[in-house]
C-alpha cells in the first residue's frame, strides 16, 4: 500500500459524510432499458461492502442522483445508506439540504462524481473525487481520481481511502482474519 499524499490524507481524515452520484460512480454508467421501460443497473459488491464498513466506522453515507430508478432505491435500503436524494436537477440545493440534515460542514464532506452536473457539489466539498473515465472538466476539479472505474470498485477505493486516513481501516480489515 503506497503512502498517502499529506494533503489528501488531511482532507480524507476530516470526512464525516460520503456522498455519491449513482450512474457512472456506483454503476458503470450504462443504463439498460427493457421493452417495458424498466431500467436495469449493475452494482459492484466490493462497493457495497466498503460502504457498510465505512458506516460501521462512523461515517455517514448519502446519494444525490439526477435519476429516479427503483433499483437504486432497493440498493439504498440494502446498504443502509443514510440519505437518498433522487430525481435531483439542482445538486447544489440538495447538497445544502443534506449537510443541514447530516449536521456536517463542507470540509467534512466527500463527493464522488463523474460529470459536470456533479461539479456544484464537487467544488464545495472537502474531498472532491472523480472516477477515471469522468468528463475531463470534472476531472480537473477532483482532488483525487480513483484507479478503479465507476461500477468496478471505485466507491470501495474511496471508502478504504477515508478509513485509512482516519486510522480505522486496519482494525476493520483485521476483524476478518481473527
Amino acid at each position: 500500500m503506497q503512502t498517502l499524499d499529506p494533503e489528501l490524507q488531511q482532507r480524507a481524515a476530516h470526512i464525516k459524510l460520503l456522498i455519491l452520484d449513482v450512474d457512472g460512480v456506483l454503476t458503470d454508467g450504462r443504463i439498460f432499458i427493457r421493452d417495458n421501460g424498466e431500467e436495469i443497473k449493475s452494482f459492484h459488491t466490493l462497493d457495497g461492502h466498503g460502504l457498510k464498513m465505512l458506516q460501521a466506522s462512523g461515517v455517514q453515507t448519502a446519494i444525490i442522483t439526477g435519476r429516479d430508478a427503483p433499483s437504486v432505491g432497493i440498493r439504498v435500503k440494502q446498504l443502509g445508506i443514510n440519505y437518498y436524494f433522487k430525481g435531483i436537477s439542482d445538486k447544489r440545493a440538495a447538497y445544502e439540504e443534506l449537510r443541514a440534515k447530516a449536521g456536517v460542514e463542507e470540509g467534512e464532506c466527500a463527493f464522488v462524481g463523474d460529470d459536470v452536473v456533479d461539479l456544484p457539489v464537487m467544488v464545495r466539498c472537502g474531498l472532491p473525487v472523480a472516477v477515471p473515465d469522468a468528463h475531463w472538466f470534472a476531472l480537473q476539479h477532483a482532488a483525487y481520481i480513483t484507479k478503479h472505474a465507476g461500477g468496478a470498485g471505485a466507491v470501495r477505493e474511496v471508502c478504504d481511502l477515508i478509513m485509512r486516513a482516519k486510522g480505522t481501516l486496519g482494525a476493520a480489515l483485521n476483524e476478518y482474519i481473527k
